[in-house]
């Protein structure tokens, strides 16, 4: 199974979903003749939005069919577009460049530091006129460095927005992630903590920035709307809208949350702990050790080397070349090959205009390659190949299997740490 909600699939869900099923709505909407709320519908979708509004400490919520489409909506709802520059990680899902530049914007690559998450330094450094936003991504849950992160947004007038996607349930110094920034971005596909099969949602505390979020992922229609809203819409807008099946999953592993994560961070520490001593062995940092989700172990090996040969004996891969998450290995990326051979938003006004010119090489983030070669990603919740996490042990497993696995990968590193 690929993500840990996967695995807790059972009669909750499959009493949610029939409930759905039995009530004959599976549109969003339980709208009948004349505008009228059909009793019968179940009002999954809103009741979703107000549950995970809650968990996060939000006011709003928006539901949405991907996590990429939440990273659209969000960058939308805070009006990201043509012009713009939005700072993000060169070590992040495909998802989090592709939907800047969809929105018309140009993605500008930072250095992760050894969180494996932005660099706020490089941040800071990567700043020009043109920027507009950070998009900053916990990465396999672990929350980013958000107070600096934070800071240098408001310092320079800045939007953040949170790429949440890997970590439902994180949080930072006692805060859910997500609620911090400007607006979050979450996914619940099936290699994520907890899963609707696919889909997303965007949080803010920000009336307007819920109110064109919303717009922007139905058509441009106003929140919870009744009807069509003839000109009364305010731009126009997509279909990116959640199903009731959906809402329905998602709100029983929602309940399954807080099981979920503790055994998770369990397990996490006990494999940290039987393999802490091993000479030369490093962890990545966590700036809240308390908020992480648990769902990966990644570790540093001395050198670039080293790792590669213990990924090898392990039948995993060191994380350069994770394919899905790591930049150099995002040709369509580095290529800026967009859906016609003009190439907006990279070659065309306003972008331009304003001065702006962006080119991607292999390469051109030497910190983040460094840290890549020589690290590896342990499972612990989350069997993904993109996060080259082919070794650990699944939600399913206890603690006599995360001793055996743990004393396999000692076995296999003590070759190479003395």
């Amino acid at each position: 199974m690929p993500g840990p909600g996967m695995e807790l699939i059972g009669e909750e869900e499959i009493a949610e979903v029939l409930e759905v099923l039995k009530s004959g709505y599976l549109f969003r909407y339980g709208i009948s003749l004349g505008a009228e709320v059909d009793p019968r519908f179940k009002g999954k979708v809103y009741e979703v939005e107000r549950v995970w509004a809650q968990h996060s400490g939000v006011r709003y919520a928006v539901a949405v069919n991907s996590g990429t489409s939440a990273l659209l909506t969000a960058l939308s709802g805070l009006g990201v577009g043509p012009g713009d520059e939005v700072i993000v990680p060169g070590y992040t899902f495909v998802a989090s460049m592709s939907s800047i530049i969809f929105s018309r914007a140009v993605p500008v690559l930072a250095e992760i530091d050894r969180t494996f998450n932005l660099d706020p330094a490089d941040v800071e450094a990567k700043i020009t006129p043109r920027t507009k936003a950070i998009m900053v991504v916990h990465m396999t849950g672990v929350p980013a460095r958000l107070n600096e992160l934070r800071a240098i947004a408001d310092q320079h007038g800045l939007l953040l927005i949170e790429d949440c996607a890997q970590a439902a349930g994180a949080t930072y110094r006692g805060r859910p992630i997500g609620a911090i920034g400007h607006a979050g971005a979450f996914s619940f596909n099936v290699y994520k903590t907890i899963t609707s099969g696919d889909g997303g949602m965007v949080i803010t505390d920000d009336e307007e920035t819920y109110r064109r979020a919303f717009a922007f992922h139905d058509q441009g229609h106003s929140p919870l709307r009744t009807g069509v809203e003839i000109g009364q819409r305010p731009f126009i807008g997509l279909d990116l809208r959640f199903t009731e099946v959906q809402a329905a999953i998602l709100l029983a592993q929602i309940r399954k949350l807080p099981r979920l994560l503790s055994h998770l961070r369990t397990n996490q520490k006990l494999y940290h702990d039987l393999i802490a001593d091993l000479p030369g062995l490093e962890f990545r940092e966590s700036p809240d050790p308390n908020g992480d989700i648990g769902t990966m172990l990644t570790v540093l090996l001395p050198t670039a080397e080293i790792a590669r040969r213990l990924a090898a004996d392990l039948g995993t891969k060191v994380l350069s070349e994770a394919g899905w998450h790591v930049y150099n290995n995002m040709e369509h990326i580095l290529e800026q090959r967009t859906v016609t051979p003009v190439q907006c938003p990279f070659v065309c006004s306003p972008y331009t205009s304003r001065g702006g010119s962006m080119r991607y090489r292999k390469g051109m983030l030497p910190n983040t390659d460094a840290l890549l070669a020589r690290a590896l990603n342990i499972s612990i919740g989350v069997s993904d190949p993109g996060l080259s996490s082919g070794f650990g042990v699944t939600m399913r497993d206890g603690e006599s299997v995360v001793r055996e696995r743990a004393a396999t990968f000692r076995q296999a590193a003590c070759k190479y740490l003395r």
